[in-house]
């Protein structure tokens, strides 16, 4: 029997979504049939993935966005409502780090990781989640209500990692805000999960796995090989869809054994 997922008539806002993970998840959130709200600073990076989703039989909206500018949250929030109609799935991926031992981190270094990482990640979830319970409190019986977030994590917030400690520490609280978000909003129908991948090959650190630190760090992982970013593509859409309904609260290693 086959089996499949629609996400048809739902809209995913999307950040951090102007290249690496999160135009993998825009991508395969926009096949499986959602509309996708596609956000980032980089607004020439979002069209050219709109370009390609629409080529595709896709529907995507591009919007400015800055985790770490509470203004910029809120216009970018309504105006993918107004330009898409109500989210239903948050994809919260945007993120940040720097490479330095503990001992070299400077207040400046902190900052801009849980600027983006922490404060970004909760108040961009905050934003939506605020409109989900609204609307649960406010739908007709029968009607759909609540939403899904999937905050993504790392599995450096599970397993700690030299010269990216605060990194880690970042997605450590992500994990934990995931499990509060997870037992606060739940009864409003709101399914919130957090995904931790472990090392994916992007065009960001693609280079690195063939110079000799990245050789040596693949020879370390468990089967000797980094993941591409369509490892992730079914778990991100069972998360964002209704089959997801009784996951709630979890934190989901896709990191190939690395973490155990």
């Amino acid at each position: 029997m086959a089996y499949s997922i629609d996400l048809s008539g739902r809209v995913a806002f999307v950040t951090g979504a102007s290249s690496g993970l999160g135009a993998q998840f825009a991508r395969t959130l926009a096949a499986a049939g959602a509309g996708v709200v596609l956000a980032s600073r980089r607004l020439e990076k979002l069209k050219d993935l709109r370009a390609r989703i629409e080529a595709e039989g896709g529907d995507a909206h591009v919007v400015e966005l800055d985790v770490t500018d509470p203004d910029s949250i809120k216009a970018a929030v309504a105006h993918a409502e107004t330009e898409m109609g109500s989210i239903d799935i948050l994809v919260n991926n945007s993120g940040v780090s720097t490479t330095q031992r503990l001992q070299d981190v400077t207040p400046e270094d902190c900052d801009f990781i849980f600027d983006t990482n922490v404060k970004g990640a909760f108040f961009v979830a905050q934003e939506v989640g605020k409109r989900m319970i609204a609307r649960s409190r406010g739908a007709a019986p029968g009607g759909f209500t609540g939403g899904r977030i999937i905050n993504i994590a790392s599995m450096a917030g599970l397993k700690v990692l030299p010269q990216i400690g605060v990194y880690c520490m970042s997605k450590a609280a992500v994990v934990q805000m995931t499990k509060a978000m997870a037992l606060e909003w739940g009864r409003f129908g709101i399914n919130v999960n957090a995904l931790c991948p472990g090392y994916i090959d992007t065009e960001i650190n693609h280079h690195h796995w063939e110079t000799e630190p990245g050789q040596k760090l693949v020879a370390m992982l468990p089967r000797k090989r980094v993941g591409q970013p369509q490892d992730l593509d079914a778990l991100i859409v069972l998360l964002a869809s209704d089959q997801s309904h009784f996951v709630n609260g979890a934190v989901i290693a896709a990191d190939d054994g690395f973490a155990v």
